[in-house]
């Protein structure tokens, strides 16, 4: 009988284990409620906005989200495993509640707080070899504390205003939405290429300002209307469109979207929060019929729309030797004595390109950092290298 609350009381009523960083900062735990409180019981979130598209949040009348939903069992310490270890707490009252230790480093969460500021966007920071998500940050985000009030009306109108505030703060954008990605798809462009031995290093590209693709009389044009041209080290640091317009077409439809398959684009991200986005180009059959569209798509325009996240692995594949990894940010799960319950084991999701591919495209990206569009904003310290592909969608 859903009228029947009991269960749901009894639940509540009791303690949840913690979640913590990769470095041990607990960011969300249950504390003892004030005298008087309805609830025994309140979780408390550290940082507030900073980890709620993580930890998510823990309500009576509302439900969980994130992590509190998808380890909801242990951190109530309602596993199987949790159950026989803590047979003796059914007659001595003891704590059986788990602990969820995360991959995401607070030093590295929080500085991508403070780089972001106030601007709407995402912030993802991927370990290239294994998939664990060492930050995960949208602005605008929240302060989950505001909803476990024992004021169920006010937790009401609380999640309703954030579900009408512009930017959409209850959803985690960096997984849960996806955008269009602009120039930064020319990574996946190029890489279905050069599998495709259709371009190389030694490919020259025309000297054009615009280029009128086939089935319209709408050109596709640089930005700025500026010549651009050269061979791929050129086009590619200078990010120009025409190039890849036309590379686009070269492959076709069958093979350009079978390369966005190997990306994984179409499928749900394999992410150990729930509720991913799914990235999106368009298929074969379509594209037939709309070439200009093709062509677009090779530089991130048009239908092509990417999930944050998976952007990150994108770039991440091309670090890895063209292998993405599945991604995850649960690290590890831990009864109430510290004893481990479970552990991610990193595991391989797509072979996006080859070997030989990432490497010439890992040469083509640090290109863009030293003498491209992201010589601006991506020199590291103490001489460490870094590789990029800027993108700017209209």
């Amino acid at each position: 009988d859903a009228r029947n609350t009991r269960l749901t009381v009894r639940t509540f009523n009791d303690p949840r284990g913690e979640i913590t960083t990769i470095d041990g900062k607990v960011i969300a735990e249950s504390v003892r409620s004030e005298p008087g409180s309805e609830h025994p019981w309140k979780r408390v979130y550290a940082d507030g906005e900073l980890y709620a598209h993580v930890t998510g949040y823990y309500t009576f009348a509302y439900g969980a989200t994130q992590i509190e939903r998808v380890a909801n069992d242990v951190l109530a310490g309602r596993t199987a495993e949790q159950q026989v270890k803590g047979l003796a707490s059914l007659f001595d009252g003891g704590d059986t509640t788990g602990t969820v230790v995360t991959t995401v480093d607070s030093k590295i969460q929080s500085a991508a707080r403070r780089a972001l500021g106030e601007r709407e966007g995402s912030v993802v920071v991927v370990d290239v070899r294994t998939g664990a998500v060492k930050a995960l940050w949208s602005f605008p985000s929240f302060d989950p504390n505001l909803l476990t009030t024992d004021d169920d009306d006010l937790a009401g109108s609380i999640i309703q205003y954030l579900n009408d505030v512009p930017g959409d703060p209850l959803l985690a954008n960096s997984y849960q939405q996806r955008y269009m990605p602009g120039s930064t798809f020319k990574v996946i462009t190029t890489a279905a290429a050069l599998d495709a031995g259709t371009i190389g290093l030694e490919s020259v590209f025309a000297e054009e300002s615009e280029f009128l693709p086939p089935q319209t009389i709408d050109p596709i044009a640089n930005y700025r209307n500026k010549v651009c041209g050269g061979d791929l080290i050129e086009v590619f640091r200078r990010s120009c469109n025409t190039p890849f317009a036309r590379t686009a077409l070269e492959l076709g439809p069958q093979k350009l979207t079978a390369a966005t398959q190997r990306f994984g684009i179409g499928e749900s991200l394999p992410f150990d929060l729930p509720r991913s986005a799914t990235s999106t180009f368009g298929t074969a059959d379509y594209f037939e019929d709309n070439l200009p569209l093709l062509a677009i798509g090779g530089f991130g325009q048009g239908n092509t729309q990417m999930v944050p996240l998976h952007m990150a692995l994108v770039a991440a594949s091309v670090a890895n030797g063209g292998a993405m990894m599945k991604p995850y940010v649960i690290d590890s799960t831990r009864d109430h004595d510290g004893r481990l319950l479970d552990r991610t084991r990193p595991s391989v999701w797509k072979q996006a390109m080859t070997p030989e591919s990432s490497t010439i495209l890992t040469q083509l990206m640090t290109e863009v950092v030293r003498n491209g569009t992201a010589s601006c904003c991506f020199q590291l310290a103490n001489g460490v290298q870094a590789a990029a592909k800027t993108g700017t969608a209209q």
